[in-house]
């Protein structure tokens, strides 16, 4: 199985993602990162309980109702917020941070978050992180 596939009928899963969202944090170790921010590329793809994938709810299936599903645009403002929350010295950290709150929402069963900074290697596009964490069974 590839590893990086996420939707999968099967485990029941379905893919919502967001990917290269821009945003400006406060993040670093060094001394010279401190009291400013930085540019940052999140990416954020999650594996979602699809109760339509294997039959398990034909109910709700075709049924085109936002309450039924993970609203990407609310992931999208809880990074948002976490991000403006102050500053985070590690990407790891802020990764970390971003995939737990993911898993608050009880139909997430795998976050995989990817934090970049962009602006941090004058020879290079971008330097971070990717985390996954999956709901504990």
């Amino acid at each position: 199985m590839d590893s990086t596939r996420i939707a999968d009928a099967a485990r029941g899963l379905r893919h919502v993602f967001l990917h290269d969202l821009l945003l400006t944090a406060a993040i670093g170790v060094y001394a010279q990162e401190h009291g400013r921010t930085q540019r940052i590329r999140v990416n954020v793809d999650l594996g979602v309980t699809d109760d339509g994938a294997r039959g398990l709810s034909r109910v709700s299936v075709g049924r085109d109702d936002l309450a039924r599903v993970v609203d990407y645009a609310a992931v999208a403002e809880t990074v948002r917020k976490i991000v403006g929350a102050g500053h985070v010295q590690l990407v790891e950290t802020l990764a970390e941070r971003l995939a737990e709150a993911c898993l608050d929402d009880p139909r997430v069963q795998l976050a995989r978050v990817r934090v970049e900074k962009l602006d941090v290697l004058p020879d290079g596009a971008s330097a971070g992180v990717e985390v996954e964490r999956r709901r504990q069974s």
